[in-house]
């Protein structure tokens, strides 16, 4: 024989209780069957809705009633002969004529009570087993067998016990005698002694489909739901998440105590003492696997079988001195805990004894707090012990695997986990037996928590990172190809997983969860909403997603003054945008600490030097123990540019022009041709050898003639450059009198900075330095005579791009 049950899912409409009726009469063909079944899906919550709303004199009731027997009278339309429905009809009838008057009761009185709130509940299975008994009498011998016949409790009304004795002999009794090949029973309902219906439990209809299994002693226990099994984790937060073929009793138990929606808690114990193995199965998918419960561990790599978690969680804290060494204190704690029938979820303590910490739902804390201060007034009222603390809008981790016991530093790989992405752990409980790990986190870090967790140890280290960018014109154009490109690869070759959340303009801003589509993205953008750089990062905080980076490919000050937000959010920060690592020294600064502090990245290698590792390789020499003496450089692909391709036959105005139709200068040429930019870099790389300096420490000796210094747009500045041919045309002739060839240089020697044109000859290592190309000479104590020497292309959309796309990989392998 084998037990049956069907969720409200399965059965919520005849299509879907059609695909129930299927299945049972395949199994029927094989083996004797006992079906339980639930409610259809939400009638029990408009039940409870109804008799909170009679209760409170609210006369709507009626309606939620009329909706109730429209929903069971539309099934029985389409599931029954119309021969067969009269019968069927007068006892539902009955049953919604008995409905009302309890509920008309209600009203009447203005009050609702246990015993009166578990007759009312019971009409979902009532009603819904008696329809689809009759619709699988037309394909198998079937029998109705109301539940309540069988199982037996005591009067707790709401989630009454089980008198096992009894009920095992009942349905021992009744299942001896039956001769049909399938018994229907309602789920969720039973009796006491006096006839009175109780109920089992939200989730009851499980328990009582273990109850039927373990008095039968079925072969097997199938819970039929809408998932395929139990998942690694909820499906719903961790889209990852995959279904657990094999796990043990005690790791199913652990796994549905701690929120697995799937299996009710106590489902398992009456079939684990007979060794009944339960295979959770989807109705919807029959062909599945599916997970099975059984005494046997499977042996398997993986130490954890699931991430599951609890939400609307309080803790509460009681410590103080008066505590310490004293008997009876936890004692006394949880009797009070007892008294007023709260459930404790979660308990940890301190050795010392100086405090204990317990975990219950946020709905019992204000209660639970009165009563636990009025249990200890005597020992406050001394300031031997604190008034107990209350904390809200919690969440409970768990770890859940029968083979952690087994492994070493599961624990620390947990906590440094959640640690890296900003999640704060406020308590921990770890039982002796290794089977649970948990943590009380913020509600609100529960999806980043989950997704973390799930992606450290059941994704084949595969690490997820969300970006937000803003800026997206070449370089950020160039940036988002790269990642579509580059986006198999890295997934299959590096084992990491780049999705971009959110783009954003100076106009326009889109944000997706499931990551923006690179196809499509400009389309998008076109039609997202109004850009605010405050309303991003709201949304950024909202999401709360793990490995988030801010992505900066812009050159605005605005944009580079969040970035302290961003980081203390320990969401990590990528930037082709020099003003910040620039400003003053201060802010510099306390960008690193912020990085450091929240565990943040804070990357802007494509700061000087295009996609060229110039930061990458300073960072490494100082880390080593090196220290820079000296640096020369050429700094400016932009300058270089213009410089290398200015002639007699190629006017400065139109070169310029070029380099920025290239993409190798700023938004604001300016900002190139005064030396700003260059010193910025130069200022960066100072900085990051580890010396303290001020952009205005730094001699600019600018090139441009003051008037166009002075202009206040690209229109005029270009209009000042074609004033000005003559000033240029002049550095030119003079470069060629002295066989030089021009270049903007950054120099730092001896603790002075200074940037501006020199006339190089052509022993120089610059002389040569063709195109958009930059180099930087670092003079070290180890590279004394010959200097480290870094050249390259620096400037361009395509290199700044991949520069970024570096620091991005960089902040995935770590």
């Amino acid at each position: 024989m084998i037990t049956l049950k069907f969720g409200g899912t399965s059965v919520s409409n005849a299509q879907n209780i059609k695909l129930v009726l299927d299945i049972v009469q395949k199994k029927s063909k094989e083996d004797k069957l006992a079906v339980v079944v639930s409610a259809f899906s939400g009638v029990t919550d408009m039940l409870l809705e109804a008799s909170k709303k009679a209760a409170q004199k609210d006369k709507s009731y009626r309606e939620i009633i009329s909706q109730i027997e429209k929903k069971h009278k539309d099934a029985i339309e389409e599931l029954i002969p119309l021969s067969e429905q009269n019968e069927l009809l007068s006892v539902i009838n009955n049953s919604i004529l008995e409905l009302k008057t309890l509920l008309d009761g209600c009203f009447l009185l203005g009050e609702l009570s246990p015993r009166t709130a578990d007759a009312v509940a019971s009409f979902g299975e009532l009603l819904s087993s008696q329809i689809i008994a009759l619709a699988l009498k037309q394909k198998v011998n079937t029998a109705f067998k109301d539940s309540r016949e069988l199982i037996k409790t005591n009067s707790d009304f709401g989630k009454a016990n089980v008198n096992f004795p009894e009920t095992n002999s009942l349905i021992n009794n009744y299942f001896k005698t039956n001769n049909n090949q399938v018994v229907l029973l309602p789920g969720f309902i039973a009796s006491d002694e006096y006839g009175n219906t109780t109920t089992l439990g939200r989730g009851g209809s499980d328990y009582t489909a273990s109850i039927i299994a373990n008095a039968t002693h079925s072969s097997a226990l199938e819970i039929w739901t809408d998932v395929n099994g139990m998942f690694t984790a909820n499906p719903k937060l961790v889209k990852q998440a995959i279904a657990i073929e094999n796990i043990s009793y005690q790791e199913a138990m652990e796994l549905s105590h701690f929120g697995a929606k799937v299996l009710y808690p106590p489902t398992i114990q009456p079939v684990l003492n007979s060794n009944i193995p339960i295979w959770i199965k989807n109705t919807f998918e029959p062909e599945s696997f599916g997970t099975f419960i059984s005494n046997e561990n499977q042996a398997t790599n993986n130490p954890i079988k699931g991430i599951t978690h609890i939400d609307k969680i309080a803790l509460l804290t009681l410590e103080g001195s008066g505590m310490i060494g004293v008997a009876g204190s936890s004692k006394r704690l949880f009797e009070t805990l007892s008294q007023k029938n709260i459930n404790v979820i979660f308990i940890t303590q301190a050795s010392s004894e100086h405090s204990i910490c317990i975990g219950i739902l946020n709905a019992d804390a204000d209660k639970a707090k009165t009563s636990i201060d009025k249990t200890f007034e005597l020992e406050i009222a001394q300031n031997k012990i604190d008034p107990c603390i209350v904390e809200k809008d919690l969440c409970i981790v768990a770890l859940v695997g029968e083979n952690m016991k087994n492994h070493q530093g599961i624990s620390g790989k947990m906590f440094s986990t959640l640690g890296k992405n900003n999640v704060n752990i406020r308590a921990i409980a770890q039982g002796a037996s290794e089977r649970n790990i948990s943590v009380v986190i913020n509600e609100k870090d529960v999806k980043k928590a989950l997704n973390t967790l799930h992606e450290r140890f059941f994704e084949d280290n595969t690490k997820q990172l969300n970006l937000f960018v803003m800026g997206i014109g070449n370089v950020g154009e160039k940036f988002i190809e790269q990642i579509a490109q580059q986006k198999k690869f890295l997934k299959e070759n590096l084992k990491i997983n780049v999705r971009v959340i959110a783009l954003a303009n100076s106009k326009k801003m889109i944000f997706n969860e499931d990551g923006i589509d690179l196809k499509n993205w400009k389309q998008e953008v076109e039609n997202g909403e109004k850009s605010s750089i405050q309303e991003f990062i709201n949304k950024v905080k909202e999401l709360n997603l793990r490995n988030s980076i801010f992505v900066d490919i812009t050159a605005n000050y605005d944009v580079a003054n969040v970035y302290a937000q961003f980081l203390k959010m320990s969401v990590g920060v990528v930037t082709c945008n020099k003003i910040a690592c620039s400003s003053e020294y201060e802010n510099y600064k306390n960008l690193k600490e912020l990085s450091r502090k929240y565990n943040a990245p804070f990357l802007f290698e494509t700061n000087v030097g295009a996609g060229l590792p110039i930061i990458d390789t300073l960072k490494n020499l100082i880390a080593s123990g090196d220290k820079v003496t000296k640096i020369d450089a050429v700094l400016s692909g932009s300058l270089n540019f213009i410089f290398n391709n200015f002639s007699d036959t190629y006017n400065f105005h139109d070169v310029v022009k070029q380099a920025g139709v290239e993409g190798y200068t700023e938004p604001d040429p300016k900002i190139d041709l005064s030396g700003v930019d260059v010193a910025r870099k130069i200022l960066i790389l100072i900085r990051e050898s580890g010396y303290q300096m001020e952009m205005e420490n730094i001699e600019n000796n600018c090139f441009l003639p003051d008037e166009c210094m002075q202009t206040t747009t690209n229109e005029d500045f270009f209009k000042s450059l074609t004033k000005h041919e003559n000033h240029f045309n002049n550095l030119l002739k003079e470069a060629k009198e002295k066989e030089s060839r021009i270049k903007f240089v950054a120099q730092f020697d001896n603790g002075k900075a200074a940037v501006g044109l020199q006339f190089i000859p052509k022993e120089s290592p610059f002389y040569n330095l063709e195109g958009k190309d930059n180099i930087v000479q670092f003079f070290t104590e180890r590279y004394i005579d010959q200097p480290l020497i870094i050249k390259g292309a620096g400037a361009g959309a395509a290199v700044t791009a991949s520069g970024i796309f570096a620091d991005v990989i960089r902040i995935g392998n770590v």
